[in-house]
């Protein structure tokens, strides 16, 4: 496993989608997010879940714990420039024991973006001309559970 850090940019659409490929699943206390509204920024250290690099055997001799720990976790900050303004939905910022689970990012009309947390939360960011900045923190650490979803009808 232990594939090079990521650090990637979104301006876009398109590029969101692939950032929100690489955050589907990771994971915050609500207190690891921020917005710093006279730097019209947001922020966030997410932990990411590694998909990148799931499903591969680690590099070197097998260890004994391998297959109790297959897959990775990596500490993920996470910054998007030009925001105006946050709304949340679903979310109880006063909750500091709440934990979230990121499932997408979209963009969303008007400018800006939206972040989908499970359980239907959502935090909306506006402002046009955002740009998100998302970059590994850290070194990787084992993990033996791998997020799955229910298939809803």
């Amino acid at each position: 496993m232990t594939a090079a850090p990521i650090r990637l940019r979104a301006e876009d659409d398109e590029d969101l989608r692939i950032v929100s490929a690489c955050l589907q699943d990771a994971i915050l206390p609500i207190g690891d997010m921020g917005f710093l509204p006279d730097e019209k920024r947001f922020v966030m250290v997410v932990n990411r879940f590694r998909w990148e690099s799931a499903g591969q055997p680690r590099p070197g001799p097998k260890a004994d714990d391998d297959d109790e720990a297959p897959f990775e976790r990596v500490h993920c900050g996470v910054r998007v420039e030009g925001v105006t303004g946050v709304k949340l939905r679903g979310i109880d910022v006063k909750d500091r024991s709440q934990i979230l689970e990121l499932l997408s990012l979209e963009t969303v009309e008007g400018g800006g973006v939206a972040l989908h947390f499970a359980g239907g939360g959502c935090v909306r960011l506006d402002g046009e001309g955002w740009r998100l900045l998302l970059e590994d923190l850290g070194e990787p650490w084992p993990t033996g559970c791998k997020p799955c979803h229910t298939l809803e009808e």
